[in-house]
């Protein structure tokens, strides 16, 4: 009888494994991760307690002692090493703390392309305490201004190239008293000075830990800039909590001390700054720099560099798909590639032409409270939802209705949660653990991210204006966009914007913009239905050049729709679902397209043959 009981449970010990793998074959997978989740905790849990208190600044201190001769970035030909990035920002803060124009925590502003001096000018700041808003150096003019003006920055640090577009906005600039400084051993233009002369006379002596004790975990550490729905950019604060949190974004994707890590993505962007520059400090990694992304250069520098970790957005995945095939594509090593966007068939794809790459497709917003990690590996979708991760990060999905872009809701004015396979609003509930702290001096926009009495009378949510989908096996999948957005080259567009700039091109009324999806490219493209002013013919030449002027090239309509009068729905908000669905096929609309040409430098006439031309892909968007 006892043999008998000993065999049974032998043999049942022995079915269970085969039983979980069959039954729930991710279960595994999902404790894994749910271990890590704690570990990560438990870290952050302990540095929170330090004192004094610890910032990002201080474990890329931590990292200069324990490894100072470890390359830490490497750029065109030059390497840096832990010990030169720490001596060189030292440089930089020394400058400028004897500098009229600054004072140790005043918020500055970093308008510089991909480059060290921009790694080195970071971390000169956050030695001293200061916020730092990155811009776009794709921005100009009223954009440029407004970005700068809403941190509310009291100096401006630019990169040498980007001297003429500091210079348009110089009037104003000065007008608010800001100082600005120029990259630069010399400048002639008045009103900009000159600061690498000072950063190279400058003593490369530590910093004094007092100089920033007035900084605590609530105080701004950056501001990244997001597109504003209803308008221009609006600057998300990330303060030294959450750039606390950011450490353990590559950690928490198996990176460690040994990778090398390939960022091409920029570095005003969440993925290149909190991904690629905070990670690599967490994990001691090298930095392997790039000015910008180039599809053909990309195998080559990996090869070259030993890269091992490369960060992709989808166009960037389906950019390298593109490529002629060579027989060196899978000599590389190259192991994990980390970003978000990938359609699914560009994953296999990718996957089947370059090799076993572990991809690891995740999901975030800069200013979001909630995000998931793809650790399964299941080709199409942004992550995995389990029980832990729900505990911490309460989330649902909610009905919403796109026609009059707003959540459903019940006789009792609560959202009505989806069911699982159905498409919802990802909406996050506002807690201690995962807080919504919103944009800078911009309430009103804070407010319009926050979704009161969804599920509870009384409660709170962050909206994140996305559309997502729950399958049976819990992996969650990205839907679309809703409200005035839509993504397109990796950024964000906000269609008030280009709406705005296109009435100002003198011939424009009224533009109604929004994305339309183009076969074979990731995100939507610019479209913009408009009505002429009285007497007006619309000039293809006047309009292009006053869109490449004012508007960067990721947020220029890519067509253009005329038409007698703008549509709007019964409460005179802009229709945009019909006008999306019928998208740019001339076959389709009746109304007279344009096609932005950049070789003709013109708007033209969209025919069956361009548009034909744009689905093959020889005509390049």
């Amino acid at each position: 009888m006892i043999l008998y009981i000993i065999t049974l449970v032998l043999g049942s010990l022995l079915i269970i494994p085969f039983t979980v793998k069959t039954f729930c074959p991710h279960v595994w997978m999902d404790l894994q991760y749910c271990g890590l989740m704690l570990r990560i905790l438990v870290r952050f849990v302990s540095r929170r307690g330090r004192r004094p208190h610890f910032f990002v600044v201080d474990r890329f201190l931590e990292q200069s002692v324990a490894h100072p001769h470890k390359p830490f970035v490497v750029f065109e030909n030059e390497t840096f090493t832990f010990s030169d990035a720490d001596a060189r920002s030292n440089k930089v803060a020394n400058a400028l703390r004897t500098h009229p124009g600054y004072r140790a925590g005043d918020t500055v502003a970093l308008f510089m392309g991909n480059e060290p001096a921009l790694l080195f000018t970071w971390l000169a700041l956050a030695k001293l305490g200061s916020p730092v808003a990155l811009l776009n150096h794709n921005i100009r003019s009223r954009s440029l201004l407004h970005c700068f003006s809403c941190c509310k920055a009291q100096l401006l640090i630019a990169g040498p190239e980007l001297k003429d577009a500091v210079e348009d906005v110089l009037p104003a600039l000065t007008e608010q008293g800001v100082t600005v400084l120029l990259a630069t051993k010399q400048c002639d233009t008045p009103g900009i000075q000159s600061f690498a002369d000072k950063v190279d006379e400058a003593l490369d002596a530590p910093l004094p830990r007092s100089v920033r004790s007035h900084v605590t975990f609530k105080s701004p550490a950056v501001y990244i800039y997001t597109s504003g729905t209803t308008g221009l950019p609006k600057a998300a604060l990330v303060n030294q909590n959450r750039l606390l949190t950011a450490l353990a974004i590559l950690s928490s994707n198996g990176v460690s001390l040994d990778d090398v890590i390939y960022v091409n993505l920029p570095l005003y962007h969440t993925a290149g700054f909190l991904i690629g520059l905070i990670g690599s400090i967490e994990t001691g990694s090298t930095i392997i720099l790039k000015r910008k992304f180039s599809a053909s250069q990309f195998w080559d520098d990996c090869r070259k560099h030993n890269v091992t970790v490369v960060q992709y957005i989808g166009e960037v995945m389906r950019y390298l798909c593109s490529t002629p095939k060579r027989d060196n594509d899978k000599d590389h090593k190259v192991r994990v590639a980390i970003g978000n966007g990938i359609r699914a068939d560009i994953w296999r794809e990718f996957l089947s032409r370059f090799g076993d790459i572990k991809v690891q497709e995740f999901y975030a917003s800069t200013e979001g409270n909630v995000g998931f990690l793809n650790y399964a590996g299941k080709i199409g979708a942004i992550g995995r939802v389990n029980f832990f991760h729900r505990m911490l990060f309460p989330y649902t999905l909610i009905k919403y209705d796109t026609e009059r872009d707003e959540p459903v809701r019940d006789a009792n004015g609560l959202c009505v949660e989806v069911p699982k396979g159905e498409t919802g609003l990802l909406v996050s509930r506002i807690t201690k653990v995962a807080p919504f702290v919103g944009y800078a001096h911009n309430r009103e926009q804070t407010e319009r991210k926050k979704l009161c009495d969804v599920l509870k009378k009384g409660d709170l949510y962050f909206n994140t204006g996305d559309l997502m989908r729950i399958d049976e096996d819990n992996f969650i999948y990205f839907q679309d966009r809703v409200g005035d957005t839509f993504r397109w080259k990796g950024e964000n567009v906000a269609t008030t914007e280009v709406s705005d700039i296109l009435t100002l091109s003198g011939c424009v009324k009224e533009a109604n913009v929004y994305g339309v999806q183009v076969p074979g490219h990731e995100g939507r493209a610019g479209m913009a239905a408009v009505t002429l002013t009285e007497d007006a013919h619309f000039d293809g030449s006047k309009v292009y050049q006053h869109v490449v002027t004012y508007l960067p090239p990721y947020a220029r309509p890519r067509f253009i729709r005329i038409q007698n009068a703008v549509e709007v729905t019964t409460t005179f908000k802009q229709m945009k679902v019909k006008l999306v669905e019928e998208g740019f096929d001339p076959a389709r609309v009746r109304d007279p397209l344009q096609f932005l040409d950049d070789k003709q430098k013109c708007y033209t006439p969209l025919t069956a043959q361009t548009y034909s031309s744009i689905l093959s892909g020889s005509t390049k968007l």
